[in-house]
């Protein structure tokens, strides 16, 4: 719970930072504007390591993940297109529902509220003593597969925005690549995972995309070869492989289990790390002109944004029902609510693309009002997992 005001809070910080750089003059905020996207994407690649980390599957077993990866494929677009739609609507009304501009920067805009935050939903759900439920298995598989997808689909969200060009085939056939490299190798690569050693494989993953960025940038500045590291740090992440009898899901679930001074070591640090992320995405944001934008429209798109983006994800309540009982899959789908890490990075790829105004303000200030109720959130299926008391009959409901 502690963790997540604080990355709320944080979050609001990044933002009133963000507003006072824009405020200095342009050559002395453009070096650190740059600066600041070079942080921010190294300390994403980070995070997504750490969730390619977490990633699982049973090669001998695939059946039951079609159906899984289904269902995840729907919280991520759900959300996704609800939100997409609003932004339509509150920007230019029914009018906006045929322009194709306003669809295109809402549909990338809108992606901010598809991922589930892996990271804060199984450190919260293992907090809440959850870690050797249905749901918590389930919600593994369901919130990485939710990220996975966020991922894939920013390639045709980048093609709407330039255009068919070449450079994007070159982009889809490398994540092709590295789809197939985490498929053959999962877990299978022994290298060091302590987290000094990921903060250096991020920020190299990070050196690596800015290089070929400005490389390409000398065949064609209009539209040049930009690989977000997204994919290849979930990838990388995918790979690695774990010390023997090490699950990161499961050592909690233990009975007797106590943490390491080592393992304790890496939590926090990936805490930290995690924190100066959510500060990074703050400052990362443009000033927010909010000219002509009434305090109660933004508010109103503000809990708008949270309420749809946390229906969309309400799928899984129709699933699954020869599994759990009503009550369990209620909790599911409350599980996979928490926004965070991933939402942030989809936000900050989006201003990449000169995204700006009252529905960038929005957006940001709607995944740090999710992350402040996520601890409500778990309180919720954490009550809903207790068993319910009989009702006269004798019957539990």
């Amino acid at each position: 719970m502690r963790k997540v005001a604080l990355f709320s809070t944080l979050l609001f910080v990044g933002l009133v930072g963000s507003q006072l750089l824009g405020l200095l003059a342009p050559e002395t905020s453009a070096p650190i504007a740059t600066g600041v996207r070079l942080l921010t994407m190294a300390a994403l690649a980070f995070i997504m390591i750490h969730v390619g980390y977490e990633f699982e599957i049973d090669k001998k077993n695939l059946k039951p993940y079609g159906w899984d990866y289904v269902v995840a494929a729907t919280a991520a677009a759900f959300p996704w297109i609800l939100c997409a739609l609003w932004f339509v609507l509150s920007s230019k009304g029914l009018a906006g529902l045929g322009n194709f501009e306003t669809w295109k920067e809402s549909l990338l805009l809108g992606r901010f509220a598809a991922p589930t935050s892996a990271g804060i939903l199984f450190s919260m759900l293992a907090a809440a003593g959850l870690s050797a439920t249905w749901l918590f298995r389930k919600a593994r598989v369901l919130a990485i597969f939710d990220d996975l997808d966020t991922v894939l689909l920013m390639i045709p969200l980048k093609m709407m925005m330039v255009g068919p060009k070449w450079q994007l085939l070159v982009i889809v056939a490398i994540m092709a690549v590295l789809l197939w490299i985490a498929w053959k190798w999962l877990h299978a690569v022994r290298i060091p995972v302590t987290w000094p050693w990921v903060l250096s494989y991020g920020a190299g993953i990070t050196a690596v995309s800015e290089v070929i960025y400005q490389s390409s940038k000398l065949i064609d500045d209009v539209v040049p070869i930009h690989i977000e590291i997204l994919l290849p740090a979930f990838v990388l992440g995918c790979i690695l492989a774990r010390p023997a009898g090490h699950d990161p899901h499961l050592d909690d679930a233990r009975e007797g289990h106590q943490e390491g001074p080592e393992q304790e070591s890496e939590q926090k640090a990936s805490t930290i790390i995690s924190a100066c992320f959510m500060v990074l995405v703050g400052l990362s944001m443009p000033p927010l002109d909010l000219s002509g934008t009434p305090l109660p429209s933004l508010i109103g798109s503000v809990l708008a944004l949270t309420i749809l983006s946390n229906l969309g994800k309400m799928f899984p309540l129709f699933c699954y029902r020869k599994e759990v009982p009503l009550r369990t899959r209620l909790a599911l789908c409350i599980g996979m609510w928490p926004r965070g890490e991933v939402g942030a990075g989809v936000l900050v790829v989006s201003l990449g693309y000169g995204l700006q105004g009252p529905m960038v303000a929005a957006a940001s200030l709607s995944l740090a009002l999710n992350l402040a109720l996520t601890g409500i959130f778990i309180i919720w299926v954490k009550r809903l997992l207790a068993t319910p008391p009989p009702s006269p009959g004798g019957v539990v409901r």
